[in-house]
């Protein structure tokens, strides 16, 4: 991962904040306590068990990294910020589907925190790099992996 900046709102920073501190407290440990039980059993060159907790020690400490590594790049992002004559990050857009009208709502996160199933997408998804920096009633063609899909920005809250 690069040094670009981490857009997160605060709940999002909290998540990972939450999720480093279990990692360095609780799984490391429970990892450590893994290797230590598989290496009892003798053998390491046929240990299935001891390889599985290697590899996963592996995932745990790169996982710790790269959240340590975000949360020194981190961007607090205010959802709903005082400026709505704007799409920026933080903001909720309504949205227009052209021609069927169609209503789409999303808020636009960072990456990280992005989940299209909950109408948070990224900043730099199709839709949501389309819409940042427009204004109510611009008009907006994104190129997705369906094909291009016409929208109209209708509201920003």
């Amino acid at each position: 991962m690069s040094d670009k900046e981490v857009f997160l709102t605060r709940e999002g920073l909290m998540k990972l904040e939450e999720e480093l501190d279990f990692l360095k407290s609780s799984k490391r440990k429970e990892v450590a306590e893994r290797i230590k039980i598989a290496v009892s059993y003798g053998d390491l060159s046929e240990n299935a068990e001891y390889d599985a907790a290697k590899d996963e020690q592996a995932f745990v400490e790169s996982r710790i990294v790269q959240l340590e590594k975000m949360m020194r790049n981190v961007r607090i992002i205010e959802p709903g910020g005082d400026d709505k004559s704007m799409v920026a990050i933080g903001s909720t857009v309504k949205l227009k589907e052209l021609p069927n009208g169609d209503f789409e709502t999303y808020t636009i996160v960072g990456s990280t925190e992005s989940d299209p199933f909950d109408g948070k997408i990224s900043n730099e998804s199709p839709i949501g790099s389309a819409v940042i920096g427009r204004t109510v009633g611009d008009k907006i063609t994104v190129n997705t992996p369906s094909g291009q899909i016409e929208f109209e920005v209708v509201e920003i809250v």
